[in-house]
């Protein structure tokens, strides 16, 4: 177990896309490749079983949050507020709070992060609380998600280097998203069964405090990225807003976020309206559960595959196909499917997710150094927000219209965010230069090839 006393060094290493795995921390004999080279950083196994509990807990904290108000209130609209509180506040954390990611130590924020949720978690159990507070209490868990997750990813950065093991990292914790949705909503169903929801959310707020512990004990003490002190970085807010400003000023971390926004934001809306689906076609609980399980199947399938088979190289070619396909296949929606061919359907659009492997690569080579966490934190928050909003703005339309609608939509939307990251495309100047370098074993400046 890595040693949590003394600071590690933070500084970012370059991103070079087809290299193989970039040095960092780890340096040292060869390791292994793919995934194992991932989990044979012993830091990374300990964010790994921190991520894997806490995204349990979310999980099983929404259906029994659900519970819980409807049972305190009877009303099924109550009921399903909660789960689009745990979409929209993304917003409020990934805006107002983004600079936390950047202005104070990782491990500090990481470990601050799992225990108000704990304590929120913890809020909600006490008998008596009135639905509005657990609401609230609600709000709080997801606007705090944003700096959780944008730290974090920042943080994989310098525990393994920010080139394939970063990807590949990346990709782990992609997978443990979709596959606590599988195992999250069984768990949740079955210890429902046997106890209450409020028993259940009192192991939420464990699981939180159990992440906070690993992440505590298994991570190492490294400074803050933004590199200023006291007074120098001015007023939380003002810097959260003022590196949003910068990021959105740059053409190609712009096109990056819109990328990496747009296809989940159009994929979510037939996930929205599954039940109703299921209603249409008349299939019962069992068949809304298969249609429900089918895109995070698809999701784990086609990431595992792709980060154990295929290279740096072929995964790049991948993400503007991969990107648009992940729309396409609400189109069949169109033909109103039976269950059989509805799941298959939804399980094609999971194996979408695959695009995300080339621009996470391509969003760190972009981004500057000292606003990583942040521009992680924006990341994440956008991409919630918009998948709440367009989750949400599709109860509202016409079943048969609207997911197909979302296929055609959504195909002209990326292909206009993939012409213009085309366009914003660098090369060996500027990010790339330390890479190119690299590969021909010199430390001087690389002469300049064009633009």
């Amino acid at each position: 177990m890595p040693s949590p006393s003394g600071p590690a060094p933070s500084g970012r290493l370059p991103v070079c896309p087809d290299t193989g795995a970039a040095a960092g921390p780890q340096d040292g004999p060869a390791r292994p490749d793919g995934y194992r080279a991932v989990f044979a950083v012993p830091e990374f196994r300990f964010v790994f079983a921190a991520h894997l509990l806490s995204s349990l807990g979310v999980v099983v904290c929404e259906i029994a949050l659900s519970v819980l108000v409807f049972r305190l209130t009877a009303s099924p609209l109550l009921s399903a507020l909660t789960f689009v509180l745990g979409l929209l506040p993304y917003v409020v954390g990934g805006t107002l709070l983004s600079a936390v990611a950047d202005r104070y130590p990782a491990r500090r924020v990481l470990v601050g992060c799992d225990v108000l949720c704990a304590l929120a978690a913890a809020g909600m159990v006490v008998p008596g609380t009135p639905v509005v507070v657990l609401l609230v209490l609600r709000c709080v868990l997801a606007a705090i998600a944003p700096v959780f997750a944008g730290t974090r990813a920042a943080t994989l950065g310098e525990i393994l280097g920010e080139g394939e093991l970063f990807v590949l990292g990346r990709s782990v914790i992609r997978i443990v998203n979709q596959s606590a949705q599988l195992a999250g909503f069984a768990a949740g169903g079955l210890l429902l069964v046997v106890v209450s929801p409020g028993a259940v959310l009192a192991l939420t707020a464990g699981a939180f405090l159990g992440s906070a512990l690993l992440l505590r004990l298994g991570t190492l003490a490294r400074p803050a990225r933004d590199g200023a002190r006291g007074a120098e970085r001015g007023a939380l807010l003002a810097a959260s807003l003022g590196g949003i400003r910068r990021l959105l000023a740059d053409r190609r971390v712009r096109a990056l976020l819109l990328l990496t926004w747009l296809p989940p934001a159009f994929v979510v809306i037939p996930e929205a309206l599954l039940v109703a689906y299921a209603g249409l076609l008349g299939v019962g609980p069992a068949g809304t559960g298969l249609l429900m399980c089918a895109m995070p199947v698809g999701a784990v399938v086609a990431e595992s595959l792709v980060g154990t088979f295929l290279g740096p190289r072929a995964r790049a070619r991948l993400t503007f196909p991969m990107g648009v396909f992940a729309v396409l296949p609400s189109l069949g929606f169109a033909a109103q499917p039976s269950l059989g061919w509805a799941v298959l359907l939804l399980v094609l659009t999971g194996t979408g997710i695959s695009y995300n492997f080339g621009v996470d690569r391509w969003f760190v080579a972009a981004v500057p150094d000292e606003l990583l966490g942040q521009a992680m934190t924006v990341m994440q928050a956008g991409r919630m927000t918009v998948m709440g909003l367009a989750g949400v703005g599709a109860e509202y339309a016409p079943l048969r219209v609207v997911m197909p609608a979302a296929g055609v939509l959504g195909a002209v939307c990326v292909l206009a965010v993939i012409f213009e990251v085309r366009r914003t495309e660098r090369g060996p100047v500027g990010a790339d230069r330390a890479c190119a370098g690299a590969v021909r074993g010199t430390d001087g400046p690389v002469p300049e090839t064009g633009k």
